[in-house]
């Protein structure tokens, strides 16, 4: 008696297989086209909209017109503009290097395990990013007054003269507020890669006769090359996204902080104060690339030390 061999299982018909494949495409899609639509109303849309609103101009006399570059042509020739963008840069090159310093102590210093209550100190330095930017400029806002507050409380009982929110120590007294903000969030980045670090590394650097130092120079810190890129990155276009300190801060300081004091708070003002909205999305879209620039500049020679280890 003959046995028929059963057909071997190919999971069905090609069109079965076809079919399946297509579900699957579709599925992806589905996953994928919310966040494609929110991508694109709340990014892509105001960009080339504002893009759209820089090459035209309101005048007295015919509306608003065309123009094409001139308002770019305008902001290159601006001194307002470029004042402004001194100021942040100078707040750059200054804060974000402290702070990223600050985080990396602490992140070390939690990581070691020398610390009693490791986890307490790491909430107490993450709590400041959970508080709001404007309550967090309120409270060291009544903090600086000299009026009234800390500051004035200090002045009265030593008999001096500390002014933080004149002219001269204005980005001092902003740098603090944005490092007080921050830093426990830079923290955090860096406790978490150290943590991903594998623990037979630390054995055999000790059986090697590595002390903590050595560990942390030629371990710890290679691997956290990643984690301190992508921190400054997010602390540079931070530096030039800053508003909130500033123009919180701009009653209690008029003559330091001007409404020119940083790019974002020259384009705010432009906006809702002088009714120069073309202008306005001008500077905007030549702070957004001047950002991009930079960002893209540090992630390259980051990637690129990566690469060279």
């Amino acid at each position: 008696m003959t046995v028929a061999a059963a057909p071997p299982d190919g999971g069905g018909s090609d069109a079965e297989q076809a079919l399946r494949k297509d579900r699957k495409r579709w599925t992806g899609w589905l996953f994928i086209i919310p966040f494609l639509l929110v991508f694109a109303a709340f990014l892509v849309a105001p960009l080339v909209y504002s893009i759209y609103l820089s090459l035209f101009q309101d005048k007295l006399i015919g509306g608003t017109s065309f123009v094409g570059f001139d308002n770019y042509k305008a902001v290159f020739t601006d001194p307002k503009f470029w004042s402004a963008l001194k100021r942040v840069a100078i707040f750059l090159v200054v804060q974000v290097p402290i702070m990223t310093v600050l985080a990396l102590v602490a992140a070390l210093g939690i990581d070691s395990g020398r610390l009693k209550g490791s986890g307490l100190y790491r909430i107490l330095l993450f709590l400041p990013y959970a508080v709001p930017g404007v309550v967090a400029t309120l409270i060291w806002g009544f903090m600086y007054g000299d009026k009234f507050g800390l500051t004035a409380s200090i002045n009265n009982l030593l008999g001096t003269h500390l002014a933080p929110l004149v002219s001269s120590w204005i980005l001092v007294s902003i740098g603090n507020i944005v490092t007080w903000e921050f830093m426990g969030y830079n923290m955090l980045i860096f406790y978490s890669s150290l943590k991903v670090i594998p623990t037979e590394l630390y054995e055999a650097a000790e059986v090697d006769g590595a002390g903590a130092m050595s560990i942390v120079r030629y371990i710890k810190i290679p691997a956290l090359r990643g984690s301190i890129v992508i921190s400054i990155i997010f602390s540079i276009i931070g530096s030039f996204q800053l508003f909130n300190e500033p123009n919180l801060l701009q009653p209690l300081a008029p003559n330091a902080i001007t409404t020119n004091f940083t790019p974002n708070l020259y384009a705010y003002n432009l906006s809702f104060a002088g009714q120069q909205i073309n202008y306005a999305a001008t500077v905007a879209i030549v702070m957004g690339v001047v950002t991009a620039v930079i960002a893209y500049v540090v992630q390259l020679r980051g990637s690129r030390k990566e690469t060279m280890r």
